[in-house]
Order: structure tokens, then C-alpha cells, then sequence
């Protein structure tokens, strides 16, 4: 993971996966990783191992998209 790619996630997305993955409630471990990521990622000498690196790039992908747009496509 790129310095410039890790900073994006940690600002940017981060915290839109940890509202979503909080408020779900249901995993407990998944809960505990995305609290220990934001403590960890805000010191500057921190980065992440290949195996959180993996997981944070599939959170992002998977929560940061809106869950229940409020929008009704008019053309099919």
C-alpha cells in the first residue's frame, strides 16, 4: 500500500467504514479492527501489514459505496 493510498483511506474513507461497520453492530471482531486501524493510523511511522492492508482495501470497497441510495432510477 502507497503512502499516498494509505493517507486516502485513513482521511477520506475510514471514517465512512467505521460508521457503517459500528452501527451494524454484529461483528465484534470487524469492530475491533476498524477501531484499532484509526488508533493505529494516527501515528505518522505506522503501516499497515499485507494481511490489514488486504481487509482495509475490501472494507473500503464494499462500505464506502452508499448502502440504500434515496433515488429512483428513471430510465432502465
Amino acid at each position: 500500500m502507497t503512502e499516498l493510498e494509505l493517507d486516502e483511506i485513513l482521511t477520506a474513507r475510514w471514517p465512512i467504514v467505521m460508521r457503517r461497520v459500528m452501527a451494524d453492530g454484529s461483528d465484534q471482531w470487524l469492530q475491533g479492527f476498524v477501531r484499532s486501524i484509526a488508533k493505529h493510523g494516527k501515528r505518522a511511522s505506522w503501516r499497515p501489514s499485507p494481511k490489514q492492508a488486504q481487509i482495509m482495501r475490501r472494507l473500503v470497497s464494499e462500505l464506502s459505496a452508499p448502502s440504500n441510495p434515496d433515488f429512483e432510477v428513471i430510465e432502465k
